[in-house]
């Protein structure tokens, strides 16, 4: 088992910019806290909705443990996220009146080995703002090369 799991959505960073980041706990059930700690989890194509009141992460999947029984858990369901009443509340109505979203970007566990979401409040970038990433990213590149000649 991994000491620090750190699994990231790196394709959000691409496809929205960031207002506000939370860290949320997640309800798990069975054996899905085992495949955490073993990385055999994938965030890259999830959501945050709310469904009455509570905010839950969708499309979420996390791998049956491979020594489980019949007992074992589905690979993708909803999660519950666990954040304070204020923050669910302001969430809520940022999602909504401005027409944002809640994008998980890493699923990680903890100094005591509890399962975290850092989720973000995101608005979706436009083609030209995406053009603009990869332009920055490339002159990065260069620049690092450049330094790395001399």
């Amino acid at each position: 088992m991994q000491k620090n799991v750190n699994i990231q959505n790196k394709r959000a960073k691409f496809e929205y910019e960031f207002l506000e980041k939370y860290t949320a706990g997640i309800v798990l059930v069975g054996t899905e806290i085992k495949s955490i700690r073993l990385g055999k989890a994938s965030i890259a194509d999830s959501f945050c909705e709310f469904n009455n009141g509570e905010l839950f992460m969708i499309n979420s999947h996390i791998e049956e443990y491979s020594f489980g029984t019949h007992y074992n858990h589905k690979a993708k369901s909803e999660r519950k996220l666990l954040l304070n009443k204020k923050e669910l509340k302001s969430l809520q109505k940022s999602v909504q009146n401005k027409g944002l979203t809640i994008i998980p970007l890493r699923l990680f566990t903890n100094e005591k080995g509890l399962a975290k979401v850092e989720i973000a409040l995101a608005r979706g970038k436009k083609l030209h703002d995406k053009r603009e990433t990869i332009k920055e990213r490339d002159t990065k590149i260069q620049l690092d090369r450049l330094k790395n000649r001399f």
